[in-house]
């Protein structure tokens, strides 16, 4: 399957440290709350996944991407398979 040339270059991978402490709350607090609270068998509060999305962006685990199309950001692990298809990991 061939990746549209203007796809791959809409979306980035923006560094974490290029955000500030607040901006980077905000992008983390609302990933999290569009992506819901069903944790599966454990119930994770806010903090708890809070601290551990930002873990796995400081890490290198997850990267913050934007996408210039839709002007939305959004958290992927590092080795997703959408990532990887869109090589820019």
């Amino acid at each position: 399957m061939m990746i549209d040339t203007e796809l791959k270059m809409s979306i980035h991978i923006i560094p974490v440290n290029k955000l500030s402490a607040h901006a980077l709350k905000g992008v983390i607090e609302e990933f999290i709350s569009r992506n819901g609270t069903d944790y599966g068998a454990i119930e994770a509060s806010m903090e708890t996944s809070f601290m551990q999305v930002k873990s796995k962006l400081k890490d290198g685990s997850a990267v913050l991407v934007f996408d210039d199309e839709t002007e939305t950001t959004n958290i992927f692990l590092a080795d997703d398979p959408v990532l990887k298809k869109l090589d820019i990991v």
